[in-house]
């Protein structure tokens, strides 16, 4: 590998490559709000036309909601195939208040760049295009394949990939799959996630009288919703924050001593993230270390709930309804499914006569551990340590990325590289999203690298 000539290349040009990817966080592409539906579009269109010009051929792919980009490099015969996968499409900014600056304008502060979409997942996908673009400038061809598949509806749950990657599996096959929608260990601490965990993601809606009652007259004779749905999300959790829901823990898969060990070794500094947090104390399961609860436990959280009066002033009712939602986090070998109907059967138990419940299935993903000890894996550890500069970690995820589950159930694929370039404090989904910009140069070095490893 031309590595000293290509890093070379990427950080003389680091400053064009930074103002190309103010441009693309400049697009307010927000899947899940109608107003921005030409945004998202412009977008997409945004990524093929970068990827066309180094040499890709592509097009848009037409879908229900938002189109997907699919891109190929000129074939390299006898070499590996890489398939890239990222999102271009980007949360709401809610709440605009929070921001120090507008959410789609890039402003750079501190060697950070903030931005809606900064580190997810704009940020770490134009690292691939831009190391790419590397590559071919200096060496005037690309050393593998590569297939490169960007979505514009993962953060609406990605409703139409599936269909997607049914219709085109045979363009789609590959040796590994790269995704980088995640965050290092710790900053400046690179890391290879090889577990995630899954969902199950639930709303309850209670309903009991046909209107709202007046307290005054029907309070004392009538069941209230609110009160009902308190009383069932109260009982959801033990006193020790365990989750009371019978079989909850039946499938679960313990941790192998290994991994415990080096979970225990994590640089987590526990005070530092208090700080950053605004949290005084942590909790959770007992007998379980911060970073084993964090990502390799499983979990129960009420995410939101409504019912009844909550404007300014009073208002004495007993609402007609109330709801919540409500998600489990899962690892193996829990499955969505089962923990849905063990769900649904408890807090049905829990509801008194009187009221009527009804539940929705909001997501759904299965945990993943994936194979550490494969040639794929090994390039992507030699590769982060050519770009960042020391050996990645080994890390679980206490998030869900559900295409993983869909590479593997339709394009039988098990080499799957997830590979973070972002820091754990970048914010994503929240206000002042930020992206560092030192992880941008080192996430594209690392992407030409692994090319290049995974070439052997």
């Amino acid at each position: 590998m031309p590595r000293d000539r290509i890093f070379s290349f990427t950080q003389d040009h680091m400053q064009a490559f930074t103002q190309e990817l103010i441009q693309f966080l400049s697009i307010p592409s927000v899947s899940t709000l109608s107003e921005h539906t030409g945004d998202v579009l412009n977008a997409a269109q945004w990524v093929l036309d970068q990827l066309k010009r180094c040499g890709m051929s592509g097009k848009l792919y037409p879908t229900q909601r938002h189109p997907v980009v699919l891109a190929r490099s000129p074939e390299v015969s006898g070499a590996p195939v890489l398939l890239i996968y990222g999102h271009y499409d980007v949360q709401p900014p809610d709440p605009l208040e929070e921001w120090q600056t507008p959410p789609f304008s890039p402003d750079i502060r501190q060697g950070f760049i903030y931005a809606r979409g900064a580190t997810d997942d704009k940020g770490q996908l134009f690292t691939y295009i831009k190391a790419i673009e590397s590559v071919l400038e200096v060496s005037g061809k690309l050393p593998i394949n590569i297939i490169v598949l960007v979505e514009g509806e993962e953060e609406i749950g990605s409703p139409n990939l599936e269909r997607f990657l049914i219709e085109h599996r045979e363009e789609l096959r590959a040796d590994a799959v790269a995704i980088s929608d995640g965050a290092q260990l710790a900053h400046q601490i690179p890391a290879i996630t090889y577990g995630l965990r899954g969902l199950c993601y639930l709303q309850i809606d209670i309903r009991g009288p046909r209107f709202d009652l007046h307290s005054g007259g029907f309070g004392g004779i009538v069941h209230n919703p609110a009160q009902v749905l308190s009383n069932i999300l109260q009982r959801l959790k033990n006193p020790d924050d365990t989750v009371a829901i019978p079989g909850f823990y039946d499938e679960v898969i313990g941790l192998e001593q290994w991994e415990r060990e080096e979970m225990a070794d994590s640089p987590l500094d526990v005070e530092a993230l208090k700080n950053y947090l605004g949290v005084s104390e942590f909790t959770g399961e007992p007998g379980y270390s911060l970073v084993e609860r964090s990502s390799a436990r499983p979990t129960l959280d009420i995410n939101g709930i409504w019912g009844g009066f909550s404007g300014e002033g009073a208002k004495t009712i007993i609402p007609a309804k109330a709801g919540a939602k409500v998600s489990m986090r899962l690892v193996p070998n829990q499955t969505p499914q089962k923990i849905e109907a063990l769900f649904t059967r408890y807090v049905k138990g829990l509801c008194p006569p009187g009221v009527s419940i009804e539940f929705s299935g909001l997501h759904h993903a299965e945990p993943v551990v994936v194979n550490r000890n494969t040639p794929s894996m090994l390039a992507a550890e030699k590769a982060i340590e050519a770009g960042f500069g020391q050996r990645p970690r080994f890390k679980r995820e206490g998030g869900s990325i559900p295409v993983v589950n869909l590479f593997r159930k339709h394009l039988n694929q098990e080499n799957i590289l997830l590979l973070g370039w972002g820091s754990p404090d970048d914010g994503p989904h929240s206000p002042n999203e930020r992206f560092n910009l030192e992880d941008f140069a080192r996430g594209i070095r690392s992407a030409a690298a692994l090319f290049y490893e995974m070439s052997k």
